[in-house]
């Protein structure tokens, strides 16, 4: 089986969450990292596995304005964020406007702030809900990952994000029993 990680990151986080996860996938299938910028439908079409994640920004998914405040932050002498190369391009918003219907198995995650959820959204649930319009199966309930207020990941979250996605490849591609 071939799986797919599409990410949206501004300062890195999403992006080394993803690359966790398609280490846990890598496991039992073939698995590839692309920044959602990357992500075309062909690569798609392909997959047996479509993981897709971004940051929370606002309660939800990133907008043309979230990610331009982000930058804006990142820019500040005083700030020591660093932005991803792609964090000015279209987000996770606007690709999903541009796509078709998928009848692929997939999954959600997000980054968000250590907080609780009613306080900082989960664009994870976005995400889960945008997969479903677009004829995705979801096969697990929509995840986040957390960051620290000084916008780092929290101790442990990428081995969480590994084991993450090393129960994504076990619940698509179960391994078979040993012959008796």
């Amino acid at each position: 089986m071939h799986a797919v990680v599409v990410y949206e990151s501004m300062y890195g986080n999403t992006h080394l969450i993803a690359d966790a996860i398609c280490a846990g996938l890598g496991a039992a299938c073939e698995a590839r990292v692309v920044p959602v910028a990357e992500a075309s439908p062909a690569l798609l079409a392909d997959a047996g596995l479509v993981v897709v994640g971004g940051p929370t920004h606002v309660h939800g998914l990133s907008r043309a304005s979230s990610r331009k405040a982000a930058v804006e932050a990142a820019s500040k002498p005083v700030s020591p964020l660093k932005i991803e190369p792609h964090a000015l391009d279209s987000g996770l918003r606007e690709w999903f406007e541009s796509l078709g219907k998928y009848p692929v198995k997939a999954a959600a995650f997000d980054t968000r702030m250590h907080a609780p959820a009613a306080l900082t959204g989960r664009a994870s649930k976005a995400i889960a809900r945008e997969l479903r319009a677009h004829g995705f199966d979801l096969v697990a309930q929509p995840e986040s990952f957390l960051v620290t207020k000084q916008d780092k990941l929290e101790p442990y979250e990428a081995s969480r994000a590994r084991e993450w996605g090393a129960a994504l490849a076990a619940a698509v591609a179960p391994r078979a029993s040993a012959a008796t």
